[in-house]
């Protein structure tokens, strides 16, 4: 038996061996990508293929125990349904032993080609980075290249922090960024180009700490995204290591975007500044692809490093957000639940004209885990607009978002929301809050403000029968012109 098929198996029988664990636990999710045992962390080669879509993950079966990183890989023909299928990669070969790392998918000739990073570890855990390739025929069994690595060191002047190729193509040739760090330990995005997919030339540092007005922006930044929309290319990273400033940069890591003009032959994108994506808990390393309808699509990692989750004891930790469609307007990109969620809509219940002043009131049926919610606003002539979502009999569990007028500030505020997981996240809008769209799972909220303007993702680990919803206004009246919930 060789060394891949070795590890493929043990981690078929550790997924077998946990599975009636695993599915003991109500906080399962019952519409999000999540894994079948282990440990999920980043969306991989997000990419539409002969009329599927592909995601892959960031897997490790034996957590909490040894880490081993495999790319477990499911499919869908609408985004919704997912088909779990059998592993892609396995970390069998010298240039990945520690883990097959993040990475991209393009279509090639019409074979299904994965790259993506190998992390390998020396006896004195000094890391090296090895960027390889992986191809299908049929989207299902995955063959190493022979050529791996394609680029075995990263450039000079930077640290073995190099990892997370995204790839793409444009004018016959193949582009790819790529996260890493300087020996001064600055965080960058760095450009490469290549006429085949084997040999690649660096052409430059995209964006980065202290590039472009970023001051001390990062000791490393990872799992970049370039695209072009409405002629500006905008570049999705996460920076690791930046401080908190008010509202802004709260979470460990950070995820955001950079919106401007890329030289294709320096490598250096012109842009007017980072832009947070989600200004929720768990929100890291999304990774878009362009389908078929030219729509531009993300998915990311419903999660943070160093969570630690009532899950655990159940064998499984994380899941991936609802795929979302982007749009561009004016310098600010927007995020929308895709169009195909709406097919999991059934037994409306609907709303229309409901005043509440100075009280917190419940609408009848209006309540559940598995639902979305849609709020359109007429006005709010009130200091604060709230709803406290999963919220239990004794009204001491709940998960409140709130909305105070005059500084335009809404807030999401888990403090009383459940198991493990506390804390206030919050942004200001540029306008006046007018519409809510709302997904609660069974441990996670995703909450689309003023279609998508702002995001909240976070997890919530509420008891399962805290169910109510709650509407409040202080200090005034708020005009609600249609409550419209669905269970899902």
């Amino acid at each position: 038996m060789n060394r891949e098929q070795e590890l493929l198996n043990r981690a078929h029988k550790e997924i077998n061996e946990n599975k009636k664990l695993v599915e003991k636990d109500c906080f399962r999710q019952k519409y999000h990508i999540q894994p079948p045992v282990g440990f999920l962390n980043d969306p991989n080669g997000f990419i539409e293929f002969n009329g599927e879509y592909h995601v892959f993950y960031q897997f490790n079966p034996f957590y909490p125990g040894e880490k081993m990183v495999y790319w477990a890989h499911v499919k869908s023909r609408d985004l919704i349904n997912w088909e779990e299928l059998p592993i892609a990669l396995a970390p069998s070969e010298w240039y990945e032993k520690n883990g097959c790392y993040s990475g991209s998918a393009v279509k090639n000739k019409g074979v299904l080609t994965l790259m993506y990073t190998g992390n390998v570890l020396d006896e004195e855990r000094n890391r090296e980075a090895y960027q390889c390739l992986a191809e299908s025929t049929d989207g299902v069994k995955f063959i190493k290249h022979s050529s791996n690595p394609v680029i075995d060191k990263q450039p000079s002047g930077f640290t073995a922090h190099f990892r997370d190729p995204k790839l793409w193509q444009k004018n016959g040739l193949w582009y790819m960024v790529i996260g890493a760090q300087t020996d001064k330990e600055e965080g960058r995005v760095l450009l490469y180009k290549s006429r085949d997919l084997l040999n690649w030339d660096f052409v430059g540092a995209t964006a980065g700490s202290n590039m472009e007005g970023l001051e001390d922006f990062g000791y490393m930044w990872e799992c970049p995204n370039l695209f072009n929309m409405e002629d500006k290319d905008i570049l999705i990273c996460c920076p690791q290591g930046v401080e908190p400033q008010g509202l802004l940069y709260n979470n460990l890591f950070q995820c955001g975007y950079l919106a401007g003009k890329l030289d294709y032959s320096s490598g250096v994108l012109k842009h007017k500044g980072f832009t947070e994506m989600d200004r929720g808990f768990e929100f890291y390393a999304p990774q878009i692809t362009e389908d078929s309808k030219n729509r531009v699509l993300l998915i990311g990692w419903m999660g943070m490093p160093g969570d630690v989750h009532p899950t655990e004891k159940f064998r499984w930790m994380h899941c991936l957000t609802i795929p979302r469609e982007l749009k561009l307007i004016g310098e600010k990109l927007h995020q929308s639940p895709v169009e195909e969620l709406k097919s999991l809509r059934k037994e409306e219940i609907a709303y229309n004209h409901v005043t509440i002043t100075d009280e917190e009131i419940q609408l009848e049926n209006i309540s559940g885990n598995n639902f979305e919610l849609e709020i359109i606003i007429e006005e709010i002539d009130a200091e604060e607009f709230g709803i406290k979502l999963r919220t239990s009999k004794s009204k001491d569990e709940y998960t409140l978002l709130n909305y105070s007028r005059d500084k335009k500030l809404i807030i999401l505020d888990r403090n009383k929301s459940g198991k493990n997981l506390k804390g206030i996240r919050g942004c200001r809008l540029s306008n006046e809050l007018k519409s809510l769209r709302i997904f609660s799972d069974n441990s996670s909220v995703e909450i689309f403000v003023n279609n998508g303007e702002e995001v909240f993702t976070s997890r919530v680990f509420p008891d399962m029968l805290s169910t109510d919803i709650w509407f409040l206004s202080n200090n005034g009246r708020v005009n609600i012109k249609s409550v419209r919930k669905w269970e899902i």
